[in-house]
Parts: structure tokens; sequence; C-alpha cells
């Protein structure tokens, strides 16, 4: 990202909320293991440590923040172990679908002709195809687990991505600096990887941060209905799964994985808003800065 940009996201307070957002979550994903370790789970008498509410006690004095499940297991601690899995699965998918997206796009959009039409039209026959209906069949075609989440929710997601590529890589290939390059003899596969796609991402940014929230809500969607990672694995979708009949006696088992889900996926939405302000109020400046060396300086009296 250019400076300019980075310095307008640094002062945007949606990135501010939406980065501490996540980095807490990132945070808690990294403190898991050591926390799994102290928390001596499956030690003691579990009907005596299972739904324990919040902020109380276990008989053995241990203090549980959000309380513990049917199994006496405590909820941070296994908050702090599904966000490991929810948001490696987030983040891998976004990136995926990424990757598959900018190579597809860049690929129609630089060489045009019938490349370009053949991709296009195979972005929109997979458009065609709704999504959830395709994850549901490929999870339940294949065993579930993370990988295979991964894999598809990043595989069905590229062609949004692949559409802004395209377009902003046929608007910049007619750009006097591209022309410039031609004409000093750089080869196109070069001219596309170092030139064209960088100018080529911002919109592509923007779709992978909320990719990143769409991708984690799906996986908690499917964990729930036990089609993505299956326990003793913890992720959020299967956390809320296994908190669905205790909601009378226990909401909080529930409740804690959903707050979670609903946290990260309001500070991705967040940093897409602030990095997609961002990236125009550069574009805005770049654009008057242009207009006035276009323009020149007046002549001194």
């Amino acid at each position: 990202m250019k400076g300019g940009a980075g310095a307008l996201l640094f002062r945007d307070r949606r990135a501010i909320a939406g980065g501490g957002l996540v980095l807490l979550a990132a945070a808690a994903a990294l403190a898991a293991p050591a926390l799994l370790g102290a928390s001596g789970e499956g030690l003691g008498d579990i009907v005596a440590r299972r739904f324990v509410a919040p902020l109380a006690a276990t008989p053995d004095g241990a203090l549980h923040l959000l309380g513990t499940d049917a199994f006496g297991r405590d909820l941070f601690v296994r908050l702090c172990a599904g966000a490991r899995v929810s948001l490696a699965v987030g983040f891998l998918a976004a990136f995926t679908a990424l990757l598959a997206g900018v190579a597809a796009g860049a690929t129609a959009g630089f060489a045009g002709g019938a490349a370009d039409r053949a991709i296009v039209a195979l972005t929109d026959a997979a458009l065609a195809v709704p999504r959830v209906p395709l994850l549901l069949l490929l999870v339940a075609l294949f065993e579930p687990g993370v990988l295979l989440v991964v894999i598809a929710l990043g595989l069905t997601g590229w062609m949004g991505v692949a559409r802004l590529v395209r377009a902003e890589v046929r608007s910049l290939r007619e750009r006097p600096f591209v022309e410039a390059a031609r004409a000093l003899g750089v080869r196109p596969a070069r001219l596309l990887a170092r030139h064209v796609v960088p100018n080529a991402l911002a919109p592509a940014l923007v779709a992978t941060a909320l990719g990143v929230g769409n991708a984690i809500m799906l996986e908690a969607g499917l964990s729930f209905l036990g089609l993505g990672v299956q326990p003793p694995t913890a992720s959020w979708g299967n956390m809320i799964a296994a908190g669905r009949d205790a909601l009378v006696v226990a909401p909080w088992v529930a409740l804690a994985p959903a707050g979670a889900v609903a946290a990260v996926v309001l500070a991705c939405s967040l940093l897409a808003d602030a990095l997609e302000a961002a990236l125009a109020g550069e574009h805005a400046r770049g654009t008057a800065a242009t207009g006035r060396a276009s323009r020149g300086t007046p002549l001194a009296r």
C-alpha cells in the first residue's frame, strides 16, 4: 500500500477499531496453547464443573471468565482455541480466493481476445452456481476438515475478485506508463507482474478484507451443521452447535462464540470500509497533484 493511503488508514477510527478487534482475536489464538495447558481440562469432577456461570468459580476454586460448558471446560480457553481454527480458515480462504482471482482477472484483462472471453465465461458460469449449496455438496462428498473447508471456501470465492481485477487491468493497460514500458521492450509477463497488477490490487484488497469475514461466517455455518471442523477440535461454529441444546439453562455456552463471530465479522467490515476510503483519498490526492502539474505554475510578474 502507498505511504499516503497507509497514513490515511492509520488515522481512520474504523481501521483502528477493526484492526484492534482482529489483533485481539489473533492474540487470543496465539495464547490458546498456553491456556489449554494451564486450564486443567478433563481434570476433577465434571458434574461439579459443568455449566458454571460466567465470572463464577468451580468447587476447586478456579475462576471462569465466560463460564464452562457441558463437559466442564472453560469457555474462554475454548474460545481462544476456536479462534486459531476460525481465523486460520478465514484468512487462508480469503488469501486463496485473492490469488486465484488476481491470476484469472489479470490474465483476462491484459490478454484480451479469446483468453478474455473464455475466462469471463468461466467466471460467469461459476457465479451462476449458488455458493452455499455447492459448499454443502463438497463437504458432504469428502471427509469434513479444516483443509477441505479452506479449499472449498477459497475456490468458490475468487470470482468477484477476478471481475474487479479484470476491470482495473483493462483500464491500466492503455495508460502511458504501460505504453512506455512496451516501447522499451519489457516482456508482457514482466510488465503485467511488476507494473500492472500492483496498480490493480486496490479493489481486490477491499474485497479480500470483506472475504475474511464472509469466510469465517461460512465456516461457522458449516461447522454448526456438522459439515465443517469436527469436534474435539474447537471452532466457533461447532461451539455454537454444542451450546444450542443448553440455551435455556446455560445460554453463555452458545452466546460467547456467537459474539466472537459477530465481532470479527464486524471488524473485517470496518477494515474494508476504512481501506476503501483510504485508497479513494490517495487516488483523489494523486489526481489533484497530476492536474496541478499539468497546468504548470503561473509566470512571475
